[in-house]
Formats: structure tokens, C-alpha cells, sequence
């Protein structure tokens, strides 16, 4: 039976859409394969920030943890008993010394006083007649109107009432010494604490806590801890002159004061290892409080003419620390490096660069050997100048 030719139009039409769509695609690759590569995209160089490999005198610090403390530290108690009269200070007042600060009532203390005031005046006047009369029979024994031994006792009742008096006196200092206890004042400079006995107690001499507690803190110390490595270092800064020491806080870095070391103990816990130290400081700023905690920075001496980086520059690898240089055509390369002290943002580089060499000091993460960099100038770095009376130059530095 002959096909319907509708059918087979429509059959016709699709090959042939077919043959042309093929045709299409392969002349379209022809073409593709005529064209010339894209361009490689450009070198994007990274932003970095660098600074100089330069020479410059550091300081050597130690540096070890430490606790403030008061220079003096005294708890005021009453030495005698009585009811506490007046309280005159204020919590948290600088008392100077010899300022009075409390007053116990002193009615009892003047009253013996008095008595014994009065005792000695009786006994003098007792003293005044016994001398009459030794010296009238002194004179009448003479010619036997009196015998020796009436002589002999009045001349015994004399010096008896002189040892009296002798010791009325005593009694009297005492008395006058214990009145005095009742003006209770201030043994130093200091600032007073919270008031541990309110006004109108009667206070006692056997009294534990005391009636306040003065702290003097202008100057203040602090006791500091160094291992024992550090003995010899320190002991070297000593003898060539006073030793800077600097307070510096343990949250933020800032130096809170700068003092000098005043003495280290003489002996080495055997327990821990370390040596205690103690410095004084002005504490001008009240920056300083009993209790804080602080890092003690120790200046023991200067490390002349060394190879120093900003410490943001030494990085730490596998394979120990490395710093990145810049190198000509403004490309990076890595240098493993040696370091010394690392303190105050500046890195002392013992072994592995020269001065003058360009190192990143931020940006590193971005890079590696050969990668191309923009580079921009880091702020300077360098050590501080050297403090008047500090120790002068040394070759030891402590490890960074």
C-alpha cells in the first residue's frame, strides 16, 4: 500500500533540520580552533607592608612576674584600753606622719597621772622634813645630845624617801607615757584603709584586727620572681650601678611606672628555682596598687650595634623562624633567620639577615617565595634611648 506524502515530507524536513544542525556545529568548532589562545590574566601583586633590617643599640631586659606591695605597711592598735573618742581621718585619706588619728578617752590616764603627780609632791615634802631633822640631830650628836644610832635611822629615812621620790618620779613618766597613748598617731605616710572599729567601742590592748590599716605607697614596691639562670646577670647589673626597673601591666603591655631594683634576696628557693627581687618605684600616678599584678622588666644592660627588625617581621615555621624579603622586581623570598631578645616590638636577629635588607612586617599570610608584592614603608622602630644611672652596656641578651 503506497505511504500517505504528507508523512513522508514531514520525515524528509526532519532529516534534513537534522544533517543542517550537525553541519552547523562541526563548521562552529572549525572556527573555534582557527582562533588565537586568550591572554594569560595579569600578575595581581599583593599589598605588603615592609621596613629595614637596620643596626641599633637594644637594651637587655629580664623580665619576670611580680606583686605589688605597700613600702611600708603598718595596722594601727590601741596600747591602751578606754573607749574609742574620736575618729580623725577618712577612709582612703593620705595621713602624714605623726598626724593624730584617733583619740581614746583619757579621763582615767590624767587622773593617775594626777596621782602620782601628787604622791611625789607628799614624798617631797616628806623628804624636806626628814632632812631637818637629820641634819639637828646630825649637829647634836656632835656634842652627844643625840644618840649615833637615832642619827643613823634619820639619815636611812632620808635616802628611803629619796628612792621614794625616785620612783614617783618613774610612776609619773609612765603615767605620762600611757596618757600619750591615748592620741593614737600615724608611725609613717601612708593612705589609710577601710575603718575596721567605729567611733564610741571600747577598744582593747588585746585586740587583734586593729583600728586601721596605712599603706604608704608613694614609694611602692614590688617583689618579683626570676629563675635562677638569672642570677648572674643581675648580680653583674648591681655591681656596675643602680638597674632600671620598669612596671609594666599584664593586660595591655603599657609601662605603668619606671623604678630602680632596690635588693635581691640572698638566697634561691630550692623548690621553684627562682630568686626573689624587690624595686622600688616613685608611684607619682597612684598607677601602682597593693595586690596587682604586674610584669617586672629588669634592664640589665645593652646589646651595641645589633641587626634589629620590627618583631611583627619574624614569623615561625616548621622548620624553625623565617622572615620574607623583598628582592628585586619587587619579589618576596624566604630567609630563616636566628633570633635574640624580642621586647618592645623590636626583634633582635642574630643569624640569617644583613642590615639594609627589606622584610614584611604585615601581610604575610598572603604570600610565599617568588609571589610579587606592593610594598609600603612600616613607622620605624627602634630601642629606647638609654636612662641616666642604668646599667651600662652588655652582650648577654635573654632569649625572645
Amino acid at each position: 500500500m503506497p505511504q500517505n506524502p504528507p508523512r513522508r515530507l514531514a520525515r524528509t524536513a526532519l532529516l534534513a533540520g537534522v544533517a543542517l544542525a550537525v553541519f552547523g556545529v562541526g563548521y562552529g568548532l572549525l572556527r573555534l580552533e582557527d582562533r588565537p589562545p586568550p591572554p594569560p590574566p595579569p600578575v595581581v601583586a599583593v599589598p605588603a607592608q615592609v621596613a629595614r633590617a637596620t643596626r641599633q643599640d637594644v637594651p637587655v631586659y629580664l623580665v619576670g612576674i611580680g606583686t605589688v606591695e605597700p613600702y611600708n605597711t603598718v595596722t594601727i592598735r590601741s596600747r591602751v584600753d578606754g573607749e574609742l573618742q574620736q575618729v580623725l581621718y577618712k577612709e582612703g585619706q593620705d595621713i602624714r606622719q605623726g598626724d593624730v588619728i584617733a583619740v581614746i578617752d583619757p579621763r582615767t590616764y590624767e587622773a593617775a597621772l594626777e596621782e602620782t603627780k601628787a604622791r611625789l609632791a607628799q614624798d617631797e615634802a616628806a623628804l624636806a622634813n626628814a632632812e631637818l631633822i637629820y641634819q639637828r640631830d646630825f649637829k647634836l650628836g656632835k656634842d652627844a645630845f643625840a644618840s649615833q644610832q637615832a642619827v643613823d635611822n634619820e639619815q636611812s629615812a632620808v635616802a628611803q624617801l629619796q628612792a621614794q621620790i625616785a620612783q614617783d618620779k618613774a610612776a609619773i613618766d609612765s603615767a605620762q607615757t600611757e596618757l600619750s597613748y591615748t592620741r593614737i598617731t600615724s608611725p609613717i605616710d601612708g593612705r589609710a584603709g577601710i575603718r575596721l572599729v567605729d567611733q564610741g567601742n571600747i577598744v582593747h590592748t588585746t585586740d587583734t584586727n586593729g583600728l586601721v590599716v596605712i599603706n604608704q605607697i608613694h614609694p611602692i614596691s614590688v617583689i618579683s620572681t626570676l629563675p635562677q639562670a638569672d642570677v648572674a646577670a643581675i648580680r653583674d647589673a648591681l655591681g656596675r650601678g643602680p638597674v632600671e626597673a620598669q612596671a609594666v601591666s599584664r593586660d595591655d603591655g603599657t609601662v605603668l611606672d619606671t623604678g630602680v631594683v632596690e635588693i635581691i634576696d640572698n638566697k634561691i628557693d630550692p623548690q621553684s628555682g627562682t630568686l626573689q627581687v624587690k624595686s622600688n618605684f616613685p608611684n607619682q600616678q597612684d598607677t601602682l596598687w597593693p595586690g596587682l599584678f604586674v610584669d617586672l622588666k629588669l634592664r640589665v644592660g645593652t646589646l651595641p650595634a645589633a641587626v634589629t627588625v620590627p618583631a611583627d617581621a619574624i614569623q615561625r615555621g616548621t622548620d624553625g623562624t623565617f622572615v620574607y624579603t623583598v628582592e628585586a622586581g619587587s619579589k618576596v623570598a624566604l630567609a630563616p633567620v636566628e633570633t635574640g631578645q624580642i621586647a618592645n616590638n623590636i626583634a633582635v636577629v642574630t643569624k640569617g639577615l644583613e642590615p639594609g635588607r627589606t622584610v614584611v612586617t604585615r601581610g604575610q599570610y598572603r604570600l610565599a617565595p617568588g609571589t610579587l608584592v606592593t610594598p609600603t614603608e612600616a613607622p620605624s622602630t627602634t630601642a629606647p634611648a638609654p636612662v641616666p644611672g642604668a646599667a651600662p652596656a652588655s652582650t648577654t641578651a635573654t632569649g625572645g
